[in-house]
């Protein structure tokens, strides 16, 4: 396992690329938006290929790079359910594991810093904290809905009930620390000696920090994200919800569901349809595979393939990158799955 910590010097940011030498798959945690450049010159150099951007909860400090990853690399974007993103790739819950070539990336549903925040326990030896738990320190608690009382609760009842050994990477830090683990924030952190939840929200209460200097624009600009993932995509490139409910009833269109088996047996699946992972696109669209079967079968027949993932950000990326290499009829689902039960679609659950 490899761990890659990049620091951005304006926002104090930690940065995280994450690989194993399984098949060169990486993912990415808290980008910024102004490094893209040199996190593409880490992919590069170490032959890498990014599955993953996730943010740990919606940043007031600095724009996000998961949106500009997802265009220049094709991964799949992540945040929490609870978020305000009008858009992404997957939203995670509490206790979602992402499996990535041996890398096992569970999210752990953190809010007090904000009430989107998730910490996210890689291989239960290392955990990125986001802001909910500093070196030293803690996230602030007084804006984007954030709880001093919640903070406590993630802190104590969650993030300190991990084994001792687990290391501890925040997402910021100001005094050029780098790493931690549990036991040593337990012991020495000052904020985890307040004795009670209400002995925690008296310090936080009473910091009267100043609000990061690009909150008005950073935050707008993530909730922002994904916006613009369909501007290369038409509205005849599209079929709504409903027309799909119609034309499957009429056996006239093969869904092909791109979510991960995880959000398949979270959420349910739209009955007959295929499965097939965004993460694994590139490998299904080689010969032999059942993708490249499918595609092969009913490329000359007009929209008979029809592209679903949770909310249509990977199900557009996915039709665009298969138009490129030759396909053609052929839609996405507007809206995604979110719309599909929206339109009264009734889902299958797996076991």
């Amino acid at each position: 396992m490899l761990i890659i910590q990049h620091f951005d010097k304006i926002s104090s940011t930690y940065t995280y690329v994450i690989t194993t030498d399984v098949n060169r798959n990486a993912i990415i945690i808290d980008p910024v938006f102004e490094n893209i450049e040199t996190y593409l010159g880490t992919l590069t150099r170490l032959n890498l290929k990014l599955k993953y951007a996730i943010d740990t909860h919606t940043h007031a400090d600095h724009i996000s790079g998961i949106g500009k990853l997802r265009d220049l690399t094709n991964c799949t974007t992540a945040i929490g359910q609870q978020s305000k993103v009008i858009k992404t790739g997957m939203r995670v819950t509490d206790g979602d594991v992402i499996e990535c070539d041996g890398m096992q990336l569970k999210a752990i549903y953190t809010p007090g810093h904000t009430d989107d925040s998730y910490s996210f326990l890689l291989n239960n030896q290392s955990l990125f904290t986001g802001d909910t738990l500093l070196i030293g320190g803690s996230g602030r608690t007084d804006f984007q809905n954030g709880n001093p009382y919640d903070a406590y609760h993630s802190l104590h009842q969650k993030i300190l009930t991990l084994p001792d050994s687990v290391l501890v990477y925040p997402a910021h830090d100001y005094k050029e620390n780098t790493v931690s683990t549990i036991i040593y924030e337990k012991k020495h952190n000052p904020r985890l000696q307040a004795p009670s939840a209400e002995a925690y929200a008296e310090i936080m209460n009473h910091l009267n920090l100043p609000y990061p200097k690009l909150m008005d624009v950073a935050v707008p600009a993530n909730i922002a994200l994904g916006q613009d993932i369909n501007q290369s995509i038409s509205f005849d490139d599209e079929i709504t919800a409903e027309d799909f409910i119609t034309k499957q009833k009429a056996n006239e269109i093969v869904g092909i569901d791109l979510r991960e088996a995880y959000e398949c047996k979270r959420d349910g699946v739209i009955p007959n349809t295929h499965h097939c992972p965004y993460t694994l696109l590139d490998e299904q669209l080689k010969p032999g595979n059942k993708l490249h079967e499918l595609l092969e079968q009913h490329q000359h027949q007009l929209y008979k393939i029809v592209f679903i993932c949770a909310f249509g950000e990977r199900s557009a990326l996915a039709l665009k990158r298969v138009r490129k290499i030759g396909y053609k009829g052929m839609k996405h689902l507007q809206g995604g799955y979110a719309n599909w039960i929206k339109a009264g679609g009734v889902p299958e659950l797996k076991s």
